[in-house]
C-alpha cells in the first residue's frame, strides 16, 4: 500500500478525519495542513487503519478528543488562597452585573 492511501481506514475514521479537517479550515488552517493534522489526530486516537486478527478492535485507551481538562484547576491550585478568593468575587460580580443588564 503506497504512503498516503487511506483504503485501510473505516469510513468511521474516514469520517473522523473530514470532521475534524473542516474544524481546522474553519480555524484558518491551510487545507493540506487540516488534512495532514485531522489523519494524525485519526492515527493518534485509533491507532492507524484497521488491522487483521483476533483483539485489534479492543478500546485504543484516551484520544486525543477525551484529553481536554485532563490537566486543569493545575495553575489554579498554586495560586494562593486569597488570589483565588479575589478571583472568584470578580467573577461573581460580572456575572452579576452581566445578568443586570440582560435583564433591563
Amino acid at each position: 500500500m503506497p504512503q498516503g492511501e487511506k483504503s485501510a481506514y473505516t469510513d468511521k475514521q474516514k469520517r473522523k478525519a473530514e470532521h475534524i479537517e473542516e474544524g481546522y479550515e474553519k480555524r484558518g488552517v491551510k487545507k493540506d495542513e487540516a488534512e495532514r493534522r485531522a489523519w494524525a489526530t485519526v492515527n493518534k486516537d485509533d491507532g492507524g487503519g484497521k488491522k487483521s486478527g483476533s483483539g485489534r478492535g479492543a478500546d485504543t485507551g484516551h484520544p486525543a478528543a477525551h484529553k481536554g481538562g485532563e490537566a486543569g484547576g493545575t495553575a489554579s491550585a498554586e495560586r494562593p488562597k486569597a488570589d483565588r478568593s479575589a478571583a472568584a468575587k470578580k467573577a461573581a460580580a460580572t456575572r452579576k452585573r452581566n445578568a443586570e443588564a440582560q435583564a433591563g
